[in-house]
């Protein structure tokens, strides 16, 4: 086994082209720098500078020792650092409604973990009853999503619509049940949707069950479904559906924080306000009037239609 000592002026010597230089470097004097470099060579059995009056040189073996040393040295300085690390203040565990989870809410995590080196955090993507089940259980101590009701507790972050969103090219025909495209139970959103759909005599079938807004987007895109979104999660290729339709209006949602209360209740305050910046900007600038509906019209289905062009 080498010494790091003794390596570390090897290193040096071979760094600073010399002896001299080497033992300023290192501030010891130039014979303890020539007395650490024999007693490596004496240990590898090999000579590893080659000396002259003017200047060292490395030969075969000493090339070949020069980067095991280094890696030696920078794997021990790495070793000291991790150990003289204070210890772990905690972990934050988020959970995240699916339709929050994307990368203006990743870089907001990125931010409080390089603020908070000494934290872990950690996110669970999923539908806010089941996180806020979670949590009760002692699996998370903050849930991030949104809701159109309940007393529970929370800090209301911000409102935006829930809209019924389809495909741009898709129009409305009468007479068969609304296909539609939601989250599987339990969700507010479809909680909400079927319950104005049935408030409003509105006849439906569900055409597709998705667990992430991905597969409800393609769903409406397609002109497969419709689906209820909030206003800021649509995209090239979705429209509002017009109140015309016949379709019931949607509530707002909340997009709020539910916190366990435990000693990072400051650190998810902190979380929360930050989130509110990078998500409600986007909010108001996006954000159209929601479409209210008058007297329902006969009950209608998506309709293919190709384009005109």
């Amino acid at each position: 086994m080498f010494d790091t000592v003794l390596l570390r002026s090897f290193a040096a010597v071979v760094k600073e082209g010399g002896f001299t230089h080497a033992a300023a470097r290192l501030n010891l004097t130039q014979s303890a720098v020539s007395a650490h470099v024999r007693r490596l060579e004496s240990q590898t059995g090999r000579e590893l500078l080659a000396r002259t009056t003017r200047s060292v040189a490395l030969t075969a073996d000493g090339e070949l020792l020069l980067g095991y040393a280094r890696a030696i040295l920078a794997l021990n300085l790495d070793a000291q650092a991790q150990l003289s690390r204070g210890p772990s203040e905690g972990e934050v565990r988020v959970g995240l409604s699916e339709d929050l989870s994307n990368v203006r809410l990743m870089n907001v995590m990125q931010a409080f973990a390089v603020r908070y080196p000494r934290i872990a955090f950690s996110v669970r993507v999923g539908i806010p009853a089941d996180l806020l089940v979670a949590m009760d259980q002692g699996e998370l101590d903050v849930v991030i999503g949104g809701r159109c009701q309940g007393t529970r507790p929370g800090q209301v972050l911000w409102r935006e619509p829930l809209v019924w969103a389809g495909a741009e090219w898709a129009s409305l025909t009468h007479g068969a049940p609304v296909p539609l495209a939601l989250f599987p139970e339990p969700c507010p959103y479809r909680e909400a949707a079927l319950a104005a759909l049935a408030r409003g005599g509105v006849e439906y079938r569900i055409a597709l069950v998705a667990s992430s807004v991905a597969g409800l987007r393609a769903a409406a895109q397609a002109g497969f479904a419709v689906t209820p979104m909030v206003h800021t999660q649509l995209v090239n290729g979705l429209r509002v559906i017009p109140p015309d339709a016949g379709l019931p209006a949607l509530p707002d949602v909340e997009f709020t924080m539910f916190a366990a209360g435990n000693s990072s209740a400051h650190i998810a305050d902190e979380l929360g306000n930050a989130i509110v910046q990078a998500f409600t900007h986007k909010v108001h600038a996006e954000q159209a009037p929601r479409p209210r509906a008058a007297t329902p019209s006969p009950r209608e289905a998506v309709q293919s239609k190709p384009n005109s062009d």
